[in-house]
């Protein structure tokens, strides 16, 4: 039987992970219980998996602008890496790109962050590739196990007669419980190199908002459109975070659904 550690335990997506991996033999510290930047601590828990998948990370975009070297300690994985080499799937992010171009972004796509947590992204990637690693790109999380930006609307949806949502940024909601099973299947299928773990489709935040409306059975007009300028943060936001997929192909495997699907079929456990 295949032993997995899971990194990040607890987390939105460590969660849904374990929840897919039920029968299996997994183990899923929280940062608590194993810090990846203590190369001692690393060691035992490592050497016992067989796939180690990274869900730690330091996901405090804004307060990586100040923050940077925090943040590279955790987002770029030096001593994980070393250790668990080719046995490593390390989650990325869209935020590796700049943003600056009107189709989706491919696998081999110049990268190019604009802020400080994806520039700390970028040296994860590199530092597990250069250790022959497998990098899971994903973007716009939602799921059962913790907060997100559907759950944000939701609430807002009951406190709020108009709600203003950014219309501007484009990218790809993606379910937990998706790229979880998608991890399961790329491990599976013994592919190595970059992948883009989103769900299909486009929309943007206020096309996203719109659909959370739409399930609640609100109206949707009363999400109302606005430019990312009227929410200034200081980490600058990716305006085209749409990720392409055609890495699948070569680990035998399709795109994962459009967005929309997802999100209906997650919306129960919302």
């Amino acid at each position: 039987m295949t032993r997995w550690l899971v990194t990040g335990g607890g987390g939105m997506l460590a969660s849904d992970l374990v929840r897919v991996l039920d029968g299996a033999e997994v183990r899923a510290p929280t940062r608590a219980e194993l810090d990846i930047t203590d190369a001692a601590a690393l060691s035992e828990a490592v050497d016992w998996a067989d796939v180690v998948v990274n869900c730690a990370a330091w996901t405090a975009v804004d307060d990586a602008e100040t923050n940077e070297e925090a943040a590279l300690r955790v987002n770029a994985p030096h001593a994980l890496a070393e250790r668990a080499g080719r046995k490593l799937v390390h989650l990325s992010t869209d935020y590796v790109f700049s943003g600056e171009r009107a189709e989706p972004w491919p696998e081999d796509a110049p990268t190019g962050p604009i802020n400080a947590y994806g520039r700390t992204k970028l040296a994860g990637e590199q530092v597990v590739l250069a250790h022959h690693g497998t990098v899971v790109r994903t973007a716009w999380l939602y799921g059962a196990h913790g907060p997100s930006f559907v759950r944000t609307m939701a609430r807002l949806e009951r406190s709020h007669e108009v709600v203003t949502v950014v219309d501007d940024q484009h990218g790809q909601p993606t379910w937990t419980n998706d790229l979880a099973r998608r991890i399961v299947d790329l491990v599976g299928s013994g592919a190595h190199g970059v992948f883009h773990g989103t769900n299909s489709g486009a929309t943007t935040w206020h096309g996203l908002a719109q659909e959370v409306f739409r399930l609640l059975g609100a109206n949707p007009a009363r999400v109302r459109p606005v430019a990312s300028d009227a929410f200034p943060r200081p980490a600058p936001r990716p305006k085209n975070s749409v990720l392409a997929h055609g890495a699948w192909a070569s680990a035998g495997l399709k795109p994962m659904r459009d967005w929309r699907e997802a999100l209906h079929e997650a919306w129960p456990e919302l």
